[in-house]
């Protein structure tokens, strides 16, 4: 594989729910079909994987299924997802295992964004304090407990760092406590400190070259353009959740970067198609 920045989207299964999960007070009895996505990024330095989608045993087995997401009906449906949707088998693809991952970065601990750690024991995870301190209180009913095993042995982070050279965590609270997204830049952006001369397109305006993962800061991209909340704010704090779109928004202008929403099946089906991916220059 080329060591050169990469992102490969994921599609780690699908999701039906009401549209006002994703948009607060707006879209109730609409119901949309959203892709769980994870991302495996591959930099000069090593290779990163943003979220893991769901646990697949919890998909796959009628009993677990019921258990953990008949509750949720009909707002939230259960997820759909193969087994060829699991991590391990787009890394198997790719020509890796596992063990060939330098770390998970955990945007947030939701099931279908932690529930595949279950497929990459023994990977150096990443979290937030504050993310794993909410989710430990069992108020989240859409933290499962048992996805926190081995959370003694994860790495517990505080606000913002430098994950490796060109990838970067970006605090974004609001939908849950620790919320984090990554902006993802060939490593010459303003946070490098080294800067560098972008080009430009026959407008004058310089071609996107970086990339934000927003994670759940931003479902769809309507929570993008119309600053518009998540159905679901962590102590209802909407007014938090509005601040760090409006940050992913300063920082994409910043850093010249693309906004990358992370339940929006129109903004996923424009992505490369799996075993492609997005090269950054």
């Amino acid at each position: 594989m080329s060591r050169h920045l990469t992102i490969w989207p994921l599609l780690t299964g699908t999701i039906r729910y009401e549209k006002t999960i994703s948009t607060r007070n707006r879209g109730y009895g609409e119901y949309i079909d959203a892709p769980i996505l994870a991302y495996l990024i591959e930099t000069s330095n090593g290779r990163i994987l943003y979220d893991v989608g769901c646990d697949y045993r919890k998909v796959a087995d009628m009993r677990q299924r019921a258990r953990y997401f008949d509750l949720m009906r009909p707002v939230v449906e259960p997820p759909r997802m193969s087994e060829d949707q699991r991590i391990p088998h787009y890394l198997a693809r790719l020509g890796l295992a596992p063990s060939d991952i330098d770390l998970v970065f955990i945007g947030h601990l939701h099931f279908d964004h932690a529930g595949g750690l279950s497929d990459l024991v023994g990977c150096e995870v990443h979290v937030q304090a504050d993310e794993l301190a909410a989710a430990r209180t069992g108020l989240d009913p859409t933290v499962f407990t048992d996805e926190l095993a081995h959370a003694d042995k994860w790495q517990v982070k505080t606000g913002e760092y430098l994950v490796t050279p060109g990838v970067h965590a970006v605090a974004t609270p609001g939908h849950t406590a620790g919320h984090m997204s990554l902006l993802v830049e060939p490593g010459y952006g303003r946070r490098s400190g080294k800067g560098k001369d972008r080009g430009g397109t026959a407008n004058g305006m310089a071609s996107p070259s970086a990339v934000i993962l927003c994670g759940d800061a931003a479902d769809l991209g309507e929570n993008i353009a119309d600053e518009i909340a998540p159905g679901y704010c962590w102590q209802d704090n909407e007014a938090l959740a509005l601040t760090s779109i409006r940050k992913l928004k300063s920082l994409a202008r910043e850093e010249n970067a693309e906004l990358w929403p992370n339940h929006d099946m129109q903004f996923f089906l424009g992505l490369p198609y799996f075993p492609a991916g997005r090269g950054l220059e």
